[in-house]
Protein backbone atom coordinates (compact mmCIF):
# COMPACT_ATOMS: atom_id res chain seq x y z
CA UNK A 1 0.00 0.00 0.00
CA UNK A 2 1.54 3.61 -0.76
CA UNK A 3 1.25 6.28 1.59
CA UNK A 4 -0.85 8.87 1.61
CA UNK A 5 -0.13 12.49 0.09
CA UNK A 6 -1.67 15.09 2.04
CA UNK A 7 -1.44 18.54 1.30
CA UNK A 8 -2.98 22.34 1.31
CA UNK A 9 -4.61 24.48 -1.71
CA UNK A 10 -2.85 28.07 -1.15
CA UNK A 11 -5.02 31.21 -0.77
CA UNK A 12 -3.31 33.02 -3.72
CA UNK A 13 -6.88 34.61 -4.16
CA UNK A 14 -9.03 36.96 -2.29
CA UNK A 15 -10.86 35.15 0.48
CA UNK A 16 -9.78 31.61 -0.13
CA UNK A 17 -12.17 28.87 -1.13
CA UNK A 18 -15.07 30.51 1.33
CA UNK A 19 -18.00 32.36 -0.52
CA UNK A 20 -18.71 34.21 1.94
CA UNK A 21 -19.33 37.54 3.97
CA UNK A 22 -19.36 35.86 7.44
CA UNK A 23 -16.44 33.59 6.78
CA UNK A 24 -12.62 34.31 7.64
CA UNK A 25 -11.19 35.75 4.70
CA UNK A 26 -7.54 35.54 3.12
CA UNK A 27 -5.81 37.73 1.66
CA UNK A 28 -3.94 37.75 -1.76
CA UNK A 29 -0.70 38.19 -0.29
CA UNK A 30 2.36 36.96 -0.50
CA UNK A 31 3.09 37.29 3.51
CA UNK A 32 -0.01 35.07 4.41
CA UNK A 33 0.81 32.74 1.65
CA UNK A 34 4.02 32.07 2.70
CA UNK A 35 3.10 31.53 6.53
CA UNK A 36 0.55 29.08 5.02
CA UNK A 37 3.43 27.20 2.98
CA UNK A 38 5.47 27.31 6.28
CA UNK A 39 2.85 26.43 8.71
CA UNK A 40 2.40 23.19 5.63
CA UNK A 41 6.05 22.21 6.37
CA UNK A 42 5.76 22.24 10.01
CA UNK A 43 3.16 20.54 10.92
CA UNK A 44 3.91 17.85 8.39
CA UNK A 45 2.06 18.10 5.24
CA UNK A 46 3.58 16.41 1.85
CA UNK A 47 2.90 19.56 -0.51
CA UNK A 48 1.46 23.13 -1.30
CA UNK A 49 -0.30 23.85 -4.52
CA UNK A 50 -1.47 27.25 -6.02
CA UNK A 51 -3.76 27.84 -8.68
CA UNK A 52 -3.88 30.36 -11.53
CA UNK A 53 -6.60 32.75 -11.68
CA UNK A 54 -6.85 35.89 -14.39
CA UNK A 55 -10.55 37.31 -13.10
CA UNK A 56 -12.97 37.41 -9.90
CA UNK A 57 -16.34 37.12 -9.96
CA UNK A 58 -17.13 40.10 -7.92
CA UNK A 59 -20.50 40.48 -5.52
CA UNK A 60 -20.78 42.06 -2.13
CA UNK A 61 -17.07 39.75 -0.82
CA UNK A 62 -14.92 40.46 -4.43
CA UNK A 63 -14.51 37.09 -4.34
CA UNK A 64 -10.89 36.16 -5.97
CA UNK A 65 -10.97 40.08 -7.26
CA UNK A 66 -7.51 40.07 -6.14
CA UNK A 67 -5.11 37.09 -6.93
CA UNK A 68 -1.28 36.61 -6.75
CA UNK A 69 0.28 34.64 -9.77
CA UNK A 70 1.21 31.17 -9.51
CA UNK A 71 4.37 30.45 -10.88
CA UNK A 72 6.18 33.30 -9.36
CA UNK A 73 5.02 33.38 -5.82
CA UNK A 74 6.11 29.60 -5.51
CA UNK A 75 9.62 30.26 -6.60
CA UNK A 76 9.69 32.52 -3.65
CA UNK A 77 7.54 29.95 -1.74
CA UNK A 78 10.10 27.48 -2.92
CA UNK A 79 13.10 29.69 -1.19
CA UNK A 80 11.49 29.59 1.67
CA UNK A 81 10.30 25.98 2.52
CA UNK A 82 12.86 22.84 2.13
CA UNK A 83 10.83 19.91 2.12
CA UNK A 84 6.96 20.24 1.02
CA UNK A 85 6.27 19.49 -2.70
CA UNK A 86 6.08 23.21 -4.87
CA UNK A 87 2.71 22.98 -7.00
CA UNK A 88 2.28 25.31 -9.79
CA UNK A 89 -0.21 25.73 -12.13
CA UNK A 90 -0.09 27.27 -15.83
CA UNK A 91 -2.31 27.44 -18.38
CA UNK A 92 -1.37 25.63 -21.44
CA UNK A 93 -3.89 27.88 -23.53
CA UNK A 94 -2.13 30.84 -22.54
CA UNK A 95 1.61 29.84 -22.34
CA UNK A 96 4.11 28.97 -25.26
CA UNK A 97 5.39 25.50 -23.81
CA UNK A 98 8.70 26.88 -24.51
CA UNK A 99 8.07 29.25 -22.05
CA UNK A 100 6.45 27.16 -19.56
CA UNK A 101 9.42 24.30 -20.14
CA UNK A 102 12.48 26.96 -18.86
CA UNK A 103 10.37 28.48 -15.77
CA UNK A 104 9.88 25.11 -14.59
CA UNK A 105 13.02 24.04 -15.10
CA UNK A 106 14.58 27.07 -13.04
CA UNK A 107 11.73 26.45 -10.24
CA UNK A 108 12.85 23.14 -10.05
CA UNK A 109 16.39 24.46 -9.88
CA UNK A 110 15.17 27.08 -6.68
CA UNK A 111 13.06 24.15 -5.39
CA UNK A 112 15.88 21.63 -5.08
CA UNK A 113 13.63 18.82 -7.07
CA UNK A 114 10.41 19.64 -5.32
CA UNK A 115 9.11 21.39 -8.34
CA UNK A 116 5.33 20.60 -9.77
CA UNK A 117 3.31 22.01 -12.75
CA UNK A 118 -0.34 22.20 -12.64
CA UNK A 119 -1.24 21.76 -15.94
CA UNK A 120 -4.60 23.12 -17.15
CA UNK A 121 -6.31 23.98 -20.35
CA UNK A 122 -8.39 27.31 -20.20
CA UNK A 123 -12.03 26.69 -19.79
CA UNK A 124 -13.61 30.17 -18.48
CA UNK A 125 -14.31 32.55 -21.11
CA UNK A 126 -14.15 35.90 -18.93
CA UNK A 127 -10.56 35.44 -18.15
CA UNK A 128 -9.51 35.30 -21.35
CA UNK A 129 -11.24 36.86 -23.12
CA UNK A 130 -10.34 40.56 -21.34
CA UNK A 131 -6.61 39.29 -23.04
CA UNK A 132 -7.86 38.79 -26.65
CA UNK A 133 -6.59 34.96 -25.97
CA UNK A 134 -9.74 33.12 -25.90
CA UNK A 135 -10.96 30.87 -28.83
CA UNK A 136 -14.84 30.45 -28.87
CA UNK A 137 -14.77 27.93 -31.18
CA UNK A 138 -12.31 25.51 -29.58
CA UNK A 139 -14.59 22.83 -27.93
CA UNK A 140 -14.14 20.81 -24.99
CA UNK A 141 -12.53 18.19 -26.81
CA UNK A 142 -10.42 20.21 -29.05
CA UNK A 143 -9.02 21.95 -25.81
CA UNK A 144 -7.62 18.71 -24.83
CA UNK A 145 -5.86 17.88 -28.01
CA UNK A 146 -4.41 21.33 -27.53
CA UNK A 147 -2.83 20.43 -24.19
CA UNK A 148 -1.81 17.27 -25.29
CA UNK A 149 0.29 19.20 -27.69
CA UNK A 150 1.37 21.40 -25.50
CA UNK A 151 2.40 18.76 -22.47
CA UNK A 152 4.23 16.86 -25.77
CA UNK A 153 6.01 19.47 -26.92
CA UNK A 154 7.18 20.49 -22.98
CA UNK A 155 8.36 16.82 -22.43
CA UNK A 156 10.61 17.23 -25.53
CA UNK A 157 11.69 20.62 -24.64
CA UNK A 158 12.84 18.88 -21.21
CA UNK A 159 14.42 16.05 -22.56
CA UNK A 160 15.97 16.64 -26.21
CA UNK A 161 18.71 19.12 -27.65
CA UNK A 162 16.24 20.66 -29.70
CA UNK A 163 12.32 20.45 -30.68
CA UNK A 164 10.75 21.00 -34.26
CA UNK A 165 7.53 20.49 -34.38
CA UNK A 166 4.52 21.72 -36.39
CA UNK A 167 1.41 20.70 -34.83
CA UNK A 168 -2.08 21.56 -35.00
CA UNK A 169 -2.07 23.92 -32.49
CA UNK A 170 1.66 25.04 -31.90
CA UNK A 171 5.12 24.99 -34.07
CA UNK A 172 8.66 25.25 -32.55
CA UNK A 173 11.50 25.53 -35.23
CA UNK A 174 15.24 24.13 -34.04
CA UNK A 175 13.84 25.06 -30.22
CA UNK A 176 16.42 25.11 -27.58
CA UNK A 177 15.77 25.19 -23.97
CA UNK A 178 18.50 23.87 -22.05
CA UNK A 179 19.46 22.90 -18.83
CA UNK A 180 16.87 19.97 -18.69
CA UNK A 181 15.25 19.88 -15.30
CA UNK A 182 16.64 16.98 -13.03
CA UNK A 183 14.34 15.08 -12.02
CA UNK A 184 11.71 15.95 -14.26
CA UNK A 185 9.10 18.36 -12.98
CA UNK A 186 5.89 16.43 -11.21
CA UNK A 187 2.70 16.85 -13.77
CA UNK A 188 -0.42 17.45 -12.56
CA UNK A 189 -3.74 17.49 -14.03
CA UNK A 190 -7.46 18.37 -12.64
CA UNK A 191 -10.52 17.28 -14.54
CA UNK A 192 -13.11 14.57 -14.54
CA UNK A 193 -14.29 14.67 -17.61
CA UNK A 194 -13.89 11.48 -20.36
CA UNK A 195 -11.31 13.47 -22.45
CA UNK A 196 -9.72 14.80 -19.10
CA UNK A 197 -9.17 11.53 -17.63
CA UNK A 198 -7.80 10.13 -21.02
CA UNK A 199 -4.56 12.89 -20.50
CA UNK A 200 -4.22 12.21 -16.62
CA UNK A 201 -3.81 8.66 -17.59
CA UNK A 202 -1.33 9.42 -20.40
CA UNK A 203 0.87 12.42 -18.81
CA UNK A 204 0.09 13.23 -15.31
CA UNK A 205 1.89 12.04 -12.22
CA UNK A 206 -1.19 12.85 -9.96
CA UNK A 207 -5.04 13.57 -11.04
CA UNK A 208 -7.27 15.95 -8.58
CA UNK A 209 -11.06 15.07 -9.11
CA UNK A 210 -14.39 15.93 -8.54
CA UNK A 211 -17.19 13.71 -8.08
CA UNK A 212 -21.27 14.58 -6.45
CA UNK A 213 -20.50 11.48 -4.30
CA UNK A 214 -17.85 8.84 -2.97
CA UNK A 215 -18.83 6.51 -5.00
CA UNK A 216 -18.77 8.67 -8.35
CA UNK A 217 -15.28 9.48 -7.11
CA UNK A 218 -14.39 5.74 -6.50
CA UNK A 219 -15.42 5.13 -9.90
CA UNK A 220 -13.11 8.03 -11.68
CA UNK A 221 -10.31 7.28 -9.05
CA UNK A 222 -10.63 3.56 -10.64
CA UNK A 223 -10.98 4.67 -13.97
CA UNK A 224 -7.89 6.73 -14.11
CA UNK A 225 -5.71 4.09 -12.11
CA UNK A 226 -7.01 1.19 -14.86
CA UNK A 227 -6.02 4.00 -17.79
CA UNK A 228 -2.44 4.42 -16.48
CA UNK A 229 -1.89 0.97 -16.08
CA UNK A 230 -2.72 -0.27 -19.42
CA UNK A 231 -0.51 2.25 -20.79
CA UNK A 232 2.44 1.19 -18.28
CA UNK A 233 1.95 4.40 -16.08
CA UNK A 234 1.22 4.79 -12.43
CA UNK A 235 -0.76 8.04 -11.70
CA UNK A 236 -1.42 8.74 -8.11
CA UNK A 237 -5.49 10.38 -7.66
CA UNK A 238 -6.27 13.36 -4.94
CA UNK A 239 -9.62 15.46 -4.42
CA UNK A 240 -10.27 18.98 -2.60
CA UNK A 241 -11.64 18.70 1.04
CA UNK A 242 -12.40 22.05 3.33
CA UNK A 243 -11.69 21.15 7.14
CA UNK A 244 -13.75 23.04 9.80
CA UNK A 245 -12.31 21.36 12.97
CA UNK A 246 -13.35 22.88 16.83
CA UNK A 247 -13.23 21.46 20.44
CA UNK A 248 -16.39 20.03 19.88
CA UNK A 249 -18.61 18.36 16.90
CA UNK A 250 -21.01 21.13 17.41
CA UNK A 251 -19.07 23.99 18.12
CA UNK A 252 -17.39 23.08 14.64
CA UNK A 253 -21.12 22.69 12.83
CA UNK A 254 -22.32 25.89 13.79
CA UNK A 255 -19.00 27.48 12.58
CA UNK A 256 -19.89 25.89 9.87
CA UNK A 257 -23.36 27.40 9.64
CA UNK A 258 -22.04 31.03 10.17
CA UNK A 259 -19.75 30.84 7.51
CA UNK A 260 -23.38 29.79 5.11
CA UNK A 261 -25.32 32.60 6.03
CA UNK A 262 -23.22 34.87 4.94
CA UNK A 263 -23.65 33.46 1.74
CA UNK A 264 -22.45 35.47 -2.06
CA UNK A 265 -25.19 34.62 -4.21
CA UNK A 266 -24.01 37.49 -6.57
CA UNK A 267 -20.44 36.21 -6.90
CA UNK A 268 -22.25 32.56 -7.22
CA UNK A 269 -24.11 33.76 -9.72
CA UNK A 270 -21.18 35.44 -11.77
CA UNK A 271 -18.99 31.78 -10.95
CA UNK A 272 -21.54 29.75 -12.07
CA UNK A 273 -22.02 32.09 -15.80
CA UNK A 274 -18.27 31.56 -15.92
CA UNK A 275 -18.94 27.90 -16.53
CA UNK A 276 -20.88 28.85 -19.40
CA UNK A 277 -24.42 28.87 -17.51
CA UNK A 278 -27.19 31.44 -18.83
CA UNK A 279 -27.33 34.62 -16.83
CA UNK A 280 -30.52 33.97 -16.32
CA UNK A 281 -30.10 30.46 -15.02
CA UNK A 282 -27.07 31.03 -13.16
CA UNK A 283 -28.82 33.73 -11.18
CA UNK A 284 -31.71 31.48 -10.36
CA UNK A 285 -29.87 28.54 -8.82
CA UNK A 286 -27.32 31.52 -7.05
CA UNK A 287 -30.78 32.64 -5.46
CA UNK A 288 -32.19 29.28 -3.90
CA UNK A 289 -28.69 27.66 -2.96
CA UNK A 290 -28.17 26.57 0.05
CA UNK A 291 -25.98 28.19 2.60
CA UNK A 292 -23.71 25.23 2.00
CA UNK A 293 -22.63 26.67 -1.29
CA UNK A 294 -20.33 28.92 0.44
CA UNK A 295 -18.16 25.84 0.29
CA UNK A 296 -16.52 25.28 -3.19
CA UNK A 297 -15.55 22.21 -2.27
CA UNK A 298 -17.03 19.03 -0.24
CA UNK A 299 -16.34 19.67 3.71
CA UNK A 300 -15.93 17.85 7.09
CA UNK A 301 -16.60 19.15 9.91
CA UNK A 302 -16.28 17.94 14.00
CA UNK A 303 -13.34 17.54 16.68
CA UNK A 304 -10.13 16.31 15.32
CA UNK A 305 -11.33 12.52 16.09
CA UNK A 306 -14.09 13.00 14.33
CA UNK A 307 -12.41 14.84 11.35
CA UNK A 308 -9.50 11.88 11.35
CA UNK A 309 -12.57 9.47 10.67
CA UNK A 310 -14.38 11.42 8.03
CA UNK A 311 -11.02 12.05 6.34
CA UNK A 312 -10.28 8.11 6.23
CA UNK A 313 -13.47 7.39 5.24
CA UNK A 314 -13.57 9.73 2.05
CA UNK A 315 -10.05 8.26 1.28
CA UNK A 316 -11.37 4.38 1.71
CA UNK A 317 -14.34 4.90 0.33
CA UNK A 318 -13.72 6.57 -2.76
CA UNK A 319 -10.24 4.94 -3.35
CA UNK A 320 -7.72 7.88 -3.21
CA UNK A 321 -3.81 8.26 -2.93
CA UNK A 322 -4.67 11.80 -1.23
CA UNK A 323 -6.04 14.92 -0.03
CA UNK A 324 -5.74 19.23 -1.05
CA UNK A 325 -6.94 20.56 2.35
CA UNK A 326 -8.86 23.66 2.63
CA UNK A 327 -9.16 25.68 6.05
CA UNK A 328 -11.14 28.84 5.86
CA UNK A 329 -8.67 30.32 8.49
CA UNK A 330 -5.12 28.97 7.08
CA UNK A 331 -3.09 30.30 9.98
CA UNK A 332 -5.55 29.66 12.38
CA UNK A 333 -6.78 26.09 11.23
CA UNK A 334 -3.68 24.39 10.24
CA UNK A 335 -2.24 24.21 13.82
CA UNK A 336 -4.84 22.04 15.04
CA UNK A 337 -5.36 19.99 12.23
CA UNK A 338 -1.37 19.05 12.27
CA UNK A 339 -1.68 18.69 16.16
CA UNK A 340 -4.76 16.51 16.22
CA UNK A 341 -5.53 15.37 13.04
CA UNK A 342 -2.67 14.49 10.65
CA UNK A 343 -0.87 12.33 13.29
CA UNK A 344 -4.02 9.60 13.56
CA UNK A 345 -4.41 9.56 9.91
CA UNK A 346 -0.47 8.86 9.88
CA UNK A 347 -1.05 6.22 12.44
CA UNK A 348 -3.93 4.74 10.78
CA UNK A 349 -1.43 4.44 7.71
CA UNK A 350 1.80 2.82 9.77
CA UNK A 351 -0.48 0.44 11.62
CA UNK A 352 -2.10 -0.30 8.19
CA UNK A 353 0.85 -0.83 6.97
CA UNK A 354 2.55 -3.28 9.39
CA UNK A 355 -0.81 -5.41 9.07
Amino acid sequence: MDTKEYGVFLPNAAGGWMISSTAPYPPASYDYNRRTARLAEDIGLDFVMAMAKWRGFGGPTDHWGETLESMTMMAGLAEATERVKIWSTVHANMQNPAFAAKVFTTLQQIAGGRAGMNIVNGAYAEEFEQMGVWDPDLSHDARYRMTEEWTQAVLRLWSEPSVTMNGEFFTLTDCESRPHPDPRPTIISAGRSDSGRAFQAAYADGAFLGADSLEDMRDLSRDVHERAAALGRSVRTYSMLTIVQDETDAAAEARAARYGEGIDRVALSNMRRSWGWDAQRALAWAQDAKGEEAFQTPYVTGTAETISERILTVLDTAELDGLMLIFPDYLEDMPAFGEGVLPALRAHENAELVS
